[in-house]
Parts: structure tokens; C-alpha cells; sequence
């Protein structure tokens, strides 16, 4: 695309073939095309005219309810005119009403340089506190008159802007999403308008029109699939959250054709026991993503819902690395893969000494493509220890086969060194999940008062059946070795999860060395 045309040009001129169409969906309220048209256009108008007419200098911080229209608004308007926007509600990719505390927002708005605040009525308390702790000029604005203290933003005219008189650098932050990774504390990830502008092809050339059902927050991979949804000609529909009966009655109400789930998710989805009785015909794309999957369980899931499936393998700072398409997810040996990468987009390198490893060595994932982070927000030396030489170390390990798919194999901290070998987590995972009891798994290091390595794990079961642990350590016995075998097996009725969906192994750890 032209150089002063960003992916909110792109998508508004495809929606405006048809401006009576609905295209965002949320609780009890909807917006035409025509009506996400004038939105976008008068508070993008309305925020440049504030600004004095500066090109992308602004930076607009989102405090709002994620899976709400005036989430995308807003940060629509502001990328139209070349405003960074923060994502300020949530760390977490996988539940929108998991929100930050209010001092983990005041050091983003400082962290980021935040120059305007948008909210909405739910928010718009707690943005006025932030306001005056911040100790620093910050606008508030809205999609609407919240107060003389805010300024609204549809009050600007839709038709005094002109887009392309707007200079947008594409090396400039488009959008900055915070997530809390493997520390807990939360990093700042920058993408800039190249990166944005390049994924919005992906929708203009997918060739067919999806109903789209985003129960993940759109502050995070939801918010770029939901972008691609409109560019393809399709719609959204917007949830607070996920709930299984609830995702399996809106495929029925709207027709939905394309969702976004973790693979926990997936799994609640496919033993839901209104799962049977669901009209999933119009199902074309049912895509997981976030942690590696059992091959067993995806096999299950390919009975229920038929060759639909999509296994995207992609990380925070890397973007899309590599995909497993429906087709390929009938042959069993593929699906203990996360796919082919793009030819280009992946090396595997030695974790020690950097070396580029042979077809069938496991070493460390790292991603070169027009998906990857620009930077960490105001973390240089972060930075460069991430992204080298254009290539981001991913910290996954993982191995490329003699086809060229990609294996994963955990984490580079989670490798456990116990029985005098080196144990991946994931292998003795996916050794669990093929039992016909066992529905999730987590393997993982519990170190002793020597700082001896031993592996645990954690399963949840299927509520009917009642495997113990001596069962289960004699399937891993059979299936893998003994050495493999966990020093213990603790039975839990459910996993806790990290803020990108994946079992929060460090939390199971604490929980086991008490």
C-alpha cells in the first residue's frame, strides 16, 4: 500500500461497499459500516485537530472495556492519523477481564509518554485519578460527553479530514501491547506501522467473508484477527469473555465462521455437553493459539468439528511464526508439529553458542519476518538482547524436521535436568495427554533445599473417570521411560494459567514445594 495509507484506510474503504451492513456486535449495541465509518473519521479528525495538526506525534493510551466497539474506534482513529496507541486495560491475551492494577497503568502512561487518555463511561473514574497522580499533561477524551474535563471525540467533522495529507513514517509505533511474559512483570512491545500495515493483506486477500466471535481481548492477537475480519468483507462479534456454552450459542445465533481460542479453551469447547446438539456447520476456521496442544486431544477435536481446525504458532515479540492447516491436521503424525514456517522465517540456533543447528537438533526458535517487534518500550538493552541481527530469540526450543515442520519442545528455562538426563516438559506433556483420562497436563521443575532439579506434574481428568496417580506414572513409564516418571503427580480440578492461557507452572511450583 501507498506510503501515507495505513491497515484503517485499507479496512474503511473495504466496508464502505455496503454501509447498512452490521459490523461489530457487543452486549445490546451494534455499528454499520456507515456508523464505524463517521466514528472513526470524526474522533480521528477531532484528535488531529487537538493535536495542532502534528503527524504521529501523539501517543493515545485505551482505557476501556476491551471487547466493547469503541475499543477498535478508538485506536482506529488515533492509527489513522499516525497516533501510537497503548493498550492500558489488561496484560492478559486470554481473558479481557483480567485488569491491571492502577499503579501498573500509571507506569505505562509514564513508561510510554502517553499524551492522551481514552476512556470510556465504565473507566472514566479511574482515568481522572490516573490524571492526577500522573503529574504530567494528559487529555482525556471519549466517544461521547463524559464531562467538561473530557474531550469528545465525535464532535470532530468526518469529513474535514484527509488521511493522505497525513505523513505517517512506517517505522513509527502503531500499536504498543503490554503483556506480562514469563517474569510477571509487564513489558511494553512495540509494532510499528510497517508490521500492522503488512498483516491487513493477509484479510484483503483472503477471498471470503467471516463472522468473526472474539472472546479474547482485543488489546492483544484478537484485535489484529478482528482487523482482518473487517478486511475481508466480514463482520465481529464481540464477548466479554470465554464461557463455552455461551461461545457455542452465539455459532448458532450469528453464523459465526471463524473464532480465536487457547487450547484450554478448546478443550472446554469440544466436552461441552451442548457441544453435540450445536449447529457447527458454518464453522470454516477454528483456530488456537498461545501454547503448544496434545495431539491426542486435537484429534478429538478434529471429529468434532471436522477439517476447520488451525494450529498458529506465534509469540508476543515474534508474531506469526508458523501454521498447521486444517488438511494437515487429519494426519497424526503432523498434528505433534506446530506447522511449516514461511521458507526464510526460522532458524534454530544452539541456546549457548549461537550456532545455526542441522534439521533435527533441538536449539532455540528465532523468527525474522514483517511480523516481528520493533522494540521494547523504553528497554534498549532488552532489546538488543532479543532481537539480533533483525532475528528475535523467542527463548522456545524447538527443532525442524527433515519435511520442514517445526517441533516444539518447551522452554529454554523449563529444560529439567533430573535421572541424569535432560528432560522437556512438553514430551512428558503430551505423554499424559494421551491418556484417555487425563484432559490437560502440566510438567514442571520443583527444586529441593540442594537446589536438586525433580520433576512434578499436574493433570486435571475427565469428571467420569478416576485415574490415580500410580496409573498415570505407569502410562509414562510405558510410553517414554522411566526416568521420565514424575517424582509426584498432583491431581488438581483445574490448571492456573498464565495471562497468554499457558498452565502457570511457576505458581504450580510454590504450590508444590509447600
Amino acid at each position: 500500500m501507498p506510503s501515507n495509507e495505513t491497515y484503517v484506510s485499507q479496512i474503511l474503504q473495504v466496508i464502505s461497499a455496503e454501509p447498512d451492513k452490521v459490523l461489530l456486535s457487543w452486549r445490546d449495541k451494534t455499528l454499520t459500516a456507515a456508523e464505524l465509518t463517521t466514528l472513526v473519521r470524526s474522533a480521528a479528525q477531532a484528535l488531529h485537530q487537538h493535536a495542532g495538526g502534528t503527524d504521529g506525534g501523539a501517543v493515545v493510551a485505551v482505557l476501556t472495556v476491551t471487547n466493547t466497539g469503541p475499543t477498535l474506534v478508538l485506536r482506529y482513529a488515533a492509527n489513522l492519523v499516525g497516533a501510537t496507541v497503548v493498550h492500558l486495560h489488561t496484560t492478559n491475551a486470554v481473558d479481557p477481564a483480567d485488569h491491571l492494577a492502577a499503579d501498573a497503568k500509571l507506569k505505562i502512561l509514564r513508561q510510554t509518554g502517553a499524551t492522551y487518555l481514552a476512556v470510556d463511561e465504565e473507566n472514566v473514574a479511574a482515568a481522572r485519578e490516573l490524571r492526577e497522580r500522573l503529574g504530567t499533561p494528559l487529555t482525556l477524551v471519549a466517544l461521547g460527553d463524559l464531562g467538561p474535563d473530557v474531550l469528545d471525540l465525535t464532535a470532530g467533522d468526518p469529513d474535514a479530514l484527509d488521511p493522505d495529507a497525513v505523513g505517517i513514517g512506517p517505522d513509527r509505533p502503531a500499536v504498543v501491547t503490554y503483556t506480562s511474559g514469563t517474569t510477571g512483570e509487564p513489558k511494553g512491545i512495540a509494532f510499528d506501522f510497517r508490521a500492522r500495515n503488512g498483516f491487513i493483506s493477509a484479510g484483503l486477500q483472503m477471498g471470503w467473508r467471516s463472522v468473526y466471535l472474539a472472546c479474547l481481548p482485543l488489546s492483544h492477537s484478537s484485535g489484529a484477527t478482528a482487523d482482518d475480519s473487517l478486511a475481508s468483507g466480514g463482520s465481529v462479534v464481540l464477548r466479554d469473555g470465554f464461557d463455552p456454552g455461551d461461545v457455542l450459542r452465539c455459532v448458532e445465533r450469528y453464523g459465526i465462521t471463524r473464532m480465536l481460542l487457547s487450547p484450554p479453551q478448546l478443550y472446554l469447547l469440544m466436552d461441552h455437553p451442548e457441544v453435540g446438539s450445536t449447529d457447527l456447520s458454518r464453522l470454516q476456521m477454528v483456530t488456537y493459539v498461545g501454547s503448544p496442544a496434545s495431539p491426542e486431544r486435537l484429534g478429538e477435536a478434529v471429529k468434532v468439528f471436522g477439517e476447520v481446525l488451525i494450529q498458529v504458532y506465534a509469540t508476543s515479540e515474534a508474531g506469526f511464526v508458523s501454521m498447521l492447516s486444517p488438511a494437515e491436521h487429519l494426519d497424526p503424525r503432523l498434528r505433534a508439529t506446530v506447522g511449516r514456517p514461511i521458507p526464510g522465517w526460522v532458524r534454530i540456533t544452539d541456546p549457548d553458542d549461537h550456532r545455526d543447528l542441522p534439521p533435527g537438533e533441538t536449539g532455540e526458535v528465532r523468527v525474522r519476518s514483517p511480523f516481528t517487534m520493533s522494540a521494547y518500550v523504553a528497554e534498549p538493552e532488552l532489546t538488543a538482547r532479543t532481537v539480533q541481527d533483525g532475528w528475535v530469540r523467542t527463548g522456545d526450543l524447538g527443532l525442524v524436521d527433515d519435511d520442514g515442520y517445526l517441533h516444539l519442545r518447551g522452554r529454554i528455562g523449563e529444560v529439567i535436568k533430573t535421572n541424569g538426563i535432560k528432560i522437556h516438559p512438553v514430551t512428558v506433556e503430551n505423554a499424559f495427554l494421551a491418556h484417555p483420562d487425563v484432559i490437560q497436563a502440566a510438567a514442571f521443575c520443583v527444586r529441593d533445599r540442594d537446589r536438586i532439579e525433580h520433576l512434578h506434574a499436574a493433570v486435571v481428568l475427565r469428571e467420569a473417570n478416576t485415574a490415580g496417580p500410580g496409573e498415570l506414572a505407569e502410562h509414562i513409564r510405558a510410553t517414554l521411560s522411566p526416568k521420565h516418571v514424575p517424582a509426584r503427580i498432583h491431581v488438581r480440578r483445574a490448571l492456573p494459567l498464565t495471562g497468554v492461557g499457558k498452565p502457570d507452572k511457576a505458581r504450580l511450583a510454590v504450590e508444590a514445594s509447600g
